[in-house]
């Protein structure tokens, strides 16, 4: 009897001990719970511990976490229909506030994540159009909606890390048509701007061509005066060399001989003179 005694207190003792020993995980918080009532949070990962049998133990994620969004349809701004397929990424900050707000649970805390992306994405997508959203969708849009939904998770203890979309696609019944209509856009969208650049290449090559045509009357106005002027100094010279009688016969008597030789062309090898010719007189010795 006394040997059965001392066993059950040593597996008293044992249970008892184990019983108080709390490990914590860096990827887990623990909440030690006296009589139902949180009394404190162990975020340190190691080993603590707690009164056994008064106090309990529950334990809380600390890792991030993805919740997927059920996919949802939402109308743009230009009343478009899309469907929306969105995933979050989020994380316990607060075990205690969470614990007490959301029940220690963390479907309640996607239910909350749901209702808020949602509405956010509604919100966001609404005040868009539709090439608006589709032109978003690679990175703006998440970004957009976490700022949407700013600080509404922090008063549940929670944090959003990411919103990312996988998915932002029309409904399937009238995707063939919108897409249809968005090429017709696109492409008079083009042919506006390519009607543009056509004027405005026509107005610059206009443009330029006034400006060659006023720099050639510009350049042939130059030459012609640069020309007028040489032989304005042409002459001006020539006076200055024949200034005296001699210089002035003998300058008549070399222009004679320059009209003579080119009267001599060709089979007609006669050159009739006057008397008072200087070529004459120079053959009659006078």
């Amino acid at each position: 009897m006394k040997k059965a005694i001392i066993s059950v207190i040593i597996l008293f003792l044992l249970i008892t001990g184990f019983s108080s020993i709390v490990v914590t995980y860096d990827n887990e918080y623990k909440l030690i719970r006296q009589f139902g009532k949180i009394d404190r949070v162990i975020s340190e990962s190691g080993i603590s511990f707690k009164i056994p049998f008064i106090e309990a133990v529950d334990t809380v994620p600390r890792n991030i976490l993805l919740y997927d969004l059920p996919s949802s349809e939402v109308i743009t701004k230009d009343k478009k229909t899309m469907v929306a397929d969105t995933y979050a990424l989020w994380k316990i900050t607060d075990p205690l506030k969470f614990a007490k707000t959301l029940s220690n649970s963390t479907s309640n805390a996607e239910s909350r994540i749901n209702t808020s992306i949602y509405n956010s994405l509604k919100t966001v997508i609404g005040s868009m159009t539709q090439a608006e959203v589709i032109s978003a969708r690679d990175g703006d849009l998440g970004e957009t909606i976490m700022e949407s939904i700013n600080n509404s998770m922090k008063s549940y203890g929670i944090e959003l890390v990411s919103v990312e979309t996988k998915r932002l696609d029309l409904p399937s019944d009238n995707k063939t048509a919108v897409y249809e209509r968005m090429i017709s856009e696109r492409e008079q969208m083009a042919a506006q701007y390519k009607a543009e650049g056509d004027s405005k290449s026509q107005i610059i090559k206009n443009q330029t061509d006034k400006e060659v045509s006023i720099m050639l009357s510009e350049a042939e106005a130059t030459a012609e005066a640069t020309i007028a002027e040489g032989e304005a100094e042409y002459m001006k010279t020539l006076s200055k060399a024949y200034a005296s009688k001699e210089k002035s016969e003998f300058y008549s008597f070399v222009r004679s001989l320059d009209a003579a030789k080119a009267s001599l062309t060709g089979d007609n090898n006669t050159l009739i003179l006057s008397e008072d010719s200087p070529i004459a007189q120079i053959f009659l010795g006078k």
